[in-house]
């Protein structure tokens, strides 16, 4: 059980018990996360933007193949699968295999649901980066990860306390980068700019201390 500290008026700070996260608590979250996930890698879709991480790379293979952007969000992740089997232990893979699965899931099933007509490339941007780093930071809270650079990025922070949103937008430098062989300049501008609001918001909120769960 995770402790925090309260600074109370009348002396110094004591710590604080907090209670783990349930099963439901954790089905609840992960659910929620993968949500955000999904809307928004629609909204980069709809867009043709990429972003970071693993999304990125399954929209960007997405378009020179045409295969499903659900189907390679699944494959690219299976050997960070095994490397979060062995470096991050089996609760936190099994639960990450799953949000992956649901992930690859919606995103076959919500299109049929909701389609996006236009969306300017700044507000997918915006948006589509804000939602993804909102469901990251969701699965990480609840012990999970959406895969790929996700895992090792978490592993990172876990390990050797680094920032794992720094980690996270020096990767997405580097893909980013590949993209533009690929894509045309201006979109990998909005890319990048979603890729920022992404990983900002894992920058932001996901430190040691901001957050009592487990």
């Amino acid at each position: 059980m995770m402790q925090g500290r309260l600074q109370s008026a009348a002396g110094p700070a004591r710590p604080v018990q907090v209670e783990p996260h349930t099963l439901f608590d954790d089905v609840y979250g992960i659910a929620v996360g993968v949500l955000f996930v999904v809307m928004g890698v629609l909204l980069l879709q709809a867009a043709g933007l990429i972003t970071g991480g693993v999304a990125g790379i399954s929209l960007l293979v997405s378009y020179l193949s045409g295969y499903s952007v659900g189907l390679l969000f699944m494959l690219i992740n299976l050997p960070f699968f095994l490397f979060g089997y062995l470096f991050m232990g089996a609760r936190f893979t099994v639960k990450s295999l799953a949000g992956s699965v649901l992930i690859m899931a919606m995103l076959k099933l919500i299109p049929s649901g909701l389609v996006i007509g236009h969306v300017h490339p700044m507000v997918a941007a915006l948006g589509g980066g804000t939602f993804c780093g909102m469901g990251i930071l969701a699965l990480a809270r609840h012990g999970a990860g959406v895969g790929g650079t996700g895992i090792v990025t978490l592993w990172l922070q876990k390990r050797y306390a680094i920032n794992a949103g720094r980690t996270q937008v020096a990767i997405d430098a580097v893909i980013l980068l590949a993209a533009l062989a690929m894509v045309k300049p201006q979109l990998v501008g909005w890319s990048s700019l979603s890729a920022i609001a992404m990983s900002s918001m894992v920058m932001a909120w996901h430190r040691p201390g901001r957050y009592f769960g487990n």
